[in-house]
């Protein structure tokens, strides 16, 4: 086993830093790559070639790394990160500007509701809208311009005090 695999160290560090491009990764790769052959060498083919065993091991356990590295990310110890790296914007006032939408959208009348969403959610075009709603293409524009004055105006004072702005109390005796 030693006067086949041996010979083939050099070539499989130049192929191991060819593919991972640095040269630590690489010699680390070729002793991962090596252990292996070890361990399975009594699962190679006897009539196959040693040398394309060894270097598909080799190029099997790179890509693997590479994939590795992918999904787990640039690794940073902590010491050299800025403590700006670690915070995170809140998520609440995301939510609840969402949840302002979907509120505001209960608010509004079907038709517009349905333009609003076929072009804005939906991403159709204006004839595509009006294909869809059978309705000329002027409509679909007017409906839209309306509905999407009317939404910027709940989310901006909410339904329940745009609901009752225009209302006047009264005393009564």
């Amino acid at each position: 086993m030693m006067a086949l695999v041996e010979p083939l160290i050099p070539s499989l560090r130049r192929y191991a830093r060819s593919l991972l491009r640095d040269q630590n990764a690489a010699d680390d790769l070729v002793q991962d790559c090596l252990e292996r052959v070890i361990s399975r060498w009594h699962q190679r083919r006897i009539d196959g070639n040693t040398r394309t065993w060894v270097f598909t091991i080799l190029h099997n356990l790179a890509i693997n790394r590479v994939k590795q590295a992918a999904r787990r990310g640039v690794h940073v110890t902590v010491e050299h990160v800025d403590e700006a790296a670690f915070a995170t914007a809140p998520a609440q006032e995301d939510r609840l500007h969402h949840r302002a939408i979907v509120d505001a959208l209960s608010w509004l009348p079907e038709d517009q509701r349905s333009v609003l969403l076929l072009v804005s959610v939906e991403d159709l075009s204006y004839a595509e809208t009006a294909s869809v709603l059978d309705i000329p293409i002027g409509t679909v524009m007017s409906r839209l311009s309306r509905a999407r004055h009317r939404l910027a105006q709940l989310i901006d004072e909410g339904p329940d005090r745009s609901a009752t702005a225009g209302a006047v109390l009264r005393r009564v005796k």
